[in-house]
């Protein structure tokens, strides 16, 4: 997917939570329109099988009509929750569109030879936008050395590995340590200076 604005008004304009271009799993249906709201709720179960796989906690949202567009006629979204932000961000959404796209588009079927056309429903849920999913994993496996844990779910992806890692970080717990190693690298730049 392209995006144009990468940061909603100055919003998520750091890191990889809103970017201009991303990687996403995408689920399309095109059904009668008898059957359009049973296959909704199927799309939010998908949704949510994923998200369970994954371990990471997250909540299904509702979204009332004035959040949304013009196109969906029903929508929920899925919202991770993120430790380091202290709230649920959305990472997917879901949504029943009728027959608002199929009628612009005039994308139309005949259940039986001489029978009038009907307009069909169309509906689209994101299963996953890589780089939100990166962030949610990041944010709820990272343990306090640094490691990541992989999800169970995606080791096998990861050629059996358990964990990612951490940074190598130095813990200097007292300031008498610290400034003996401050000194050490003053000294070592002047030597670098004369020579």
């Amino acid at each position: 997917c392209f995006r144009k604005e990468a940061g909603a008004h100055g919003r998520d304009t750091k890191g990889i939570f809103r970017v201009h271009q991303f990687e996403k799993v995408e689920q399309f249906i095109y059904s009668a329109p008898e059957e359009s709201w049973n296959l909704h709720e199927e799309l939010v179960r998908n949704l949510e099988e994923f998200w369970q796989s994954l371990g990471i906690p997250y909540r299904i949202v509702n979204v009332c009509t004035g959040d949304m567009g013009t196109v969906a006629a029903k929508k929920y979204d899925l919202e991770a929750w993120l430790p380091g932000q202290g709230k649920y961000r959305e990472m997917a959404s879901c949504s029943n569109c009728t027959s608002y796209q199929a009628v612009r588009s005039k994308i139309r079927y005949r259940e039986k030879p001489n029978e009038p056309t009907k307009y069909l429903h169309t509906l689209n849920s994101t299963l996953v936008a890589t780089e939100r999913a990166i962030v949610a994993i990041l944010e709820n496996f990272q343990k306090p050395d640094g490691m990541i844990e992989i999800p169970i779910v995606l080791q096998k992806y990861m050629g059996g590995q358990e964990v990612i890692p951490g940074p190598k970080v130095m813990l200097i717990s007292d300031q008498g340590a610290m400034q003996n190693m401050a000194t050490r690298t003053r000294a070592r730049h002047l030597d670098k200076d004369k020579s």
